[in-house]
């Protein structure tokens, strides 16, 4: 998996959508993947939740008939929590202010999913050669990627 693609992806959309405040890529049993998180935040937990919560909307759209899961959103007095599935393996968390405008964020995140996809998958070009990609070594203990992304997304903050 290319570490610094995943970051830029979650960085890039946090500059095309203002009212991002964090985001966050987990496995859909929760294992945290990736996190560009406030410190306030336990990405852990944000991730564990999330997958649960993954659990019971995939169920609702299945039981009503209403095809494969794409998209839920959470509204607080405070902002929202949206999350989406990356194919059937994750799922990405997008915490965002009150001010966000929705449907620039669904628009904005459609095609970052697809190139997330592609990232935790390693199929498909690799965003940052421009090329194939290339099977790598295996994928790192999840703690060490959540360092790797955060340190890289938070640079320059």
């Amino acid at each position: 998996m290319n570490h610094e693609a995943l970051a830029r992806e979650m960085r890039e959309l946090r500059e095309q959508v203002p009212g991002i405040t964090d985001t966050a890529v987990a496995a859909a049993d929760g294992m945290l993947i990736a996190a560009d998180t406030a410190d306030m935040i336990d990405p852990e937990s944000l991730a564990a939740i999330a997958a649960a919560g993954l659990g019971i909307a995939r169920r609702a759209t299945a039981v009503t008939g209403r095809g494969a899961f794409r998209q839920t959103v959470t509204y607080g007095s405070q902002g929202l929590a949206a999350f989406y599935a990356v194919g059937d393996t994750a799922l990405m968390i997008v915490l965002g202010d009150e001010g966000i405008d929705l449907e620039r964020l669904h628009e904005q995140t459609r095609p970052a999913l697809g190139r997330i996809g592609s990232i935790l998958t390693g199929t498909g070009p690799d965003p940052l050669a421009g090329t194939p990609a290339e099977p790598g070594p295996p994928a790192a203990a999840p703690d060490a990627l959540v360092g790797a992304v955060t340190d890289t997304a938070t640079e320059g903050v």
